[in-house]
């Protein structure tokens, strides 16, 4: 039995809408993902999720996160280079595939709100038998 490997890429939104509030959302991977190695963090107002936000972030009810684990220490800027831009978790099985994310906005003096998206990408392996 001879295995390849690929990587699936997902991307899934959650819609920041209000200030100083906790945004709470599930995901569900792709059904073929067999272990999740990976996660980024982006925003269309990445200042804003710099200095406003936190999060929690689970795996199956796995803490990968812990609350209130600072968006900051999860953002790459632009001077890393692309392949560097993901937070390794390792070889985690999926199981049943779920993610959940809590978000939580506080206000900052050098971040005025407006409504923004975070958006979490997920990186995982799928192995398929090859035939």
């Amino acid at each position: 039995m001879s295995y390849k490997h690929n990587l699936i890429k997902e991307r899934f939104d959650l819609t920041i809408s209000a200030e100083d509030q906790t945004f709470k959302d599930s995901f569900e991977l792709d059904k073929n993902a067999k272990r999740l190695i990976g996660i980024a963090l982006t925003s269309d107002r990445d200042d804003l999720m710099f200095y406003r936000g936190s999060q929690k972030i689970l795996l199956n009810d796995i803490e990968l996160f812990p609350e209130g684990f600072e968006s900051k220490l999860l953002l790459s800027g632009l001077n890393v280079a692309p392949d560097c831009r993901m937070i390794t978790v390792g070889e985690l099985e999926t199981g049943n595939g779920k993610v959940d994310i809590s978000y939580t906005d506080k206000p900052h003096d050098l971040a005025r709100f407006v409504p923004y998206r975070v958006t979490i990408y997920t990186f995982c392996i799928v192995e398929f038998e090859e035939k």
